[in-house]
């Protein structure tokens, strides 16, 4: 089952440091664009995927095909894409080591998440981090 309870979200988002985000966007208008910025201030290393606009720069960091690319290990994969297509992102997830797969609000896949919990992913759905780490007291990544 994914994350339901604040304290389990809260421990997750304590103990994650390095999130690469799947659907980021260089468009001041997508509402990926913001929660990058928002995860950076907080202190994470958010590290974009796009392959649409893989070579260029988000909020000062390259943007990655896709996760295989990457290289370092990653924590979180937050997840913008829509639901049907979050099965190949999660697959990606488990393929690159992930240790969790955060699916963003609107973004219910069943099927995607039960095979991350499979693979030892924890996983949150239909959240989003923007809102549960003020909501929750999250302390910024040192």
């Amino acid at each position: 089952m994914p994350l339901t309870s604040d304290r389990d979200i809260y421990d997750l988002l304590a103990e994650t440091r390095t999130i690469a985000m799947i659907g980021a966007s260089d468009r001041p208008d997508r509402p990926s664009f913001g929660v990058m910025r928002y995860l950076q201030g907080h202190g994470y290393r958010v590290l974009p995927v796009n392959p649409q606009i893989t070579g260029e720069h988000v909020h000062g960091e390259y943007v990655w095909r896709e996760l295989s690319q990457i290289g370092e290990p990653i924590d979180m994969v937050d997840i913008f894409r829509r639901p049907q297509a979050a099965g190949e992102a999660v697959d990606e997830a488990i393929a690159a080591g992930a240790k969790s797969v955060w699916l963003q609000m609107g973004v219910i896949n069943e099927e995607a998440a039960a095979r991350a919990e499979a693979a030892g992913l924890k996983v949150v759905m239909d959240r989003c981090p923007k809102i549960d780490i003020p909501r929750l007291g999250v302390p910024r990544i040192a």
